[in-house]
């Protein structure tokens, strides 16, 4: 059995019904980086949402994807929008949100939420969640 390795390679396939909008929403919980100022790891939950036009994303190529970062040091801000960049550039969809949720660091949550609007669409509601205190 090989062993896969991260990649910033993102595949994708055709949509199966391109005159529909639906919204396809992954949850990504276990996301981690670097923090470039101390080099300790950050951990994330990332939440992607799009509506797709006439590529979807293909979900192995998008953990091998998100698996690329684990070694990258970078602020959470540029992280989340350079996600929301590569993905847009990908599949081209109608609609895309990407929320980045970081564990707490000296006392702060940190949520960053990036979006493109493509095509004229519906637009999903916010994502954005946090734990209950």
């Amino acid at each position: 059995m090989t062993k896969k390795q991260p990649s910033k390679e993102l595949e994708v396939f055709t949509n199966p019904n391109p005159d529909r909008d639906y919204e396809i929403d992954m949850e990504c919980p276990e996301f981690t980086c670097l923090c470039p100022k101390t080099g300790q790891p950050d951990f994330a939950t990332i939440d992607i949402t799009y509506i797709p036009d006439k590529l979807c994303l293909e979900l192995k190529s998008l953990k091998l994807y998100l698996w690329s970062y684990r070694n990258e040091g970078a602020f959470h801000e540029k992280v989340i929008n350079q996600i929301l960049d590569d993905l847009v550039k990908a599949c081209r969809p109608r609609y895309m949100q990407v929320v980045g949720e970081f564990n707490v660091r000296g006392g702060i949550y940190t949520t960053v939420s990036a979006e493109h609007y493509g095509k004229s669409g519906p637009k999903p509601k916010s994502k954005t969640k946090r734990p209950s205190s």
